[in-house]
C-alpha cells in the first residue's frame, strides 16, 4: 500500500474586506511582534547551556516553527486572494457574502448562515465557507426555493426563508 494521496482541492481565493484586513493584521502581528519575542526567549533559553534537556529551548524552537509556518502560509495566501467588494446586482439571490436564513424541511429547524471565504469561516458565528456543500447547494437560489445538500449526516432538504447582504 502506498502513501500517495490525491492533492486536496484548492480552496476558492475569495474573501470579504474584513477578512482580508484581519489576515493582514495577523501576518503583521506574527512577523513584527510575536516572532521577535519568541526569538529573544529562544536565545535566552539557548544561553542556559545543555540544550538536550532544556525544555524551554525545545518549546521555543517548536513555537518558532509554528509561527514561521503560519507566516509562510499567509505570505503566499494574501497576494492570491480576491476581495469581494459590495453586494451583487441581484440582491434577491444567494451569492458570496449573503446572510441566509434556512429552514430544514424535515425538522422545521431554522438556521442563519453567512457565506464567506474559506479563510474566514467561523462555526460559532454561523459563517460557512463558499466551498462547503451547503453553500454550494444554496448558491443562486432565491427566497422560497427548496434545495438539497449532501451533508455529513446525509442528504438534507432546506427552504430559503430570507436573503440579505
Amino acid at each position: 500500500m502506498s502513501r500517495w494521496r490525491p492533492p486536496s482541492p484548492t480552496s476558492t481565493a475569495i474573501i470579504t474586506r474584513e477578512g482580508f484586513e484581519k489576515l493582514k493584521a495577523e501576518l503583521d502581528h506574527l512577523w513584527h511582534t510575536l516572532r521577535p519575542e519568541v526569538v529573544k526567549a529562544l536565545a535566552a533559553a539557548a544561553a542556559e547551556g545543555d540544550r538536550s534537556e532544556n525544555a524551554e529551548y525545545t518549546y521555543r524552537k517548536k513555537q518558532l516553527g509554528e509561527i514561521d509556518r503560519r507566516v509562510r502560509y499567509l505570505s503566499k495566501r494574501i497576494p492570491s486572494l480576491k476581495v469581494a467588494e459590495g453586494a451583487p446586482a441581484d440582491r434577491d439571490a444567494v451569492f458570496f457574502g449573503a446572510n441566509i436564513e434556512l429552514e430544514n424541511v424535515d425538522s422545521g429547524e431554522s438556521v442563519l448562515y453567512r457565506i464567506v471565504g474559506p479563510d474566514e469561516t467561523n462555526a460559532r458565528l454561523g459563517w460557512i465557507s463558499i466551498d462547503s456543500p451547503l453553500a454550494r447547494a444554496a448558491l443562486k437560489k432565491r427566497v422560497d426555493d427548496e434545495f438539497a445538500a449532501e451533508l455529513p449526516g446525509g442528504r438534507t432538504h432546506f427552504v430559503i426563508v430570507g436573503v440579505s447582504y
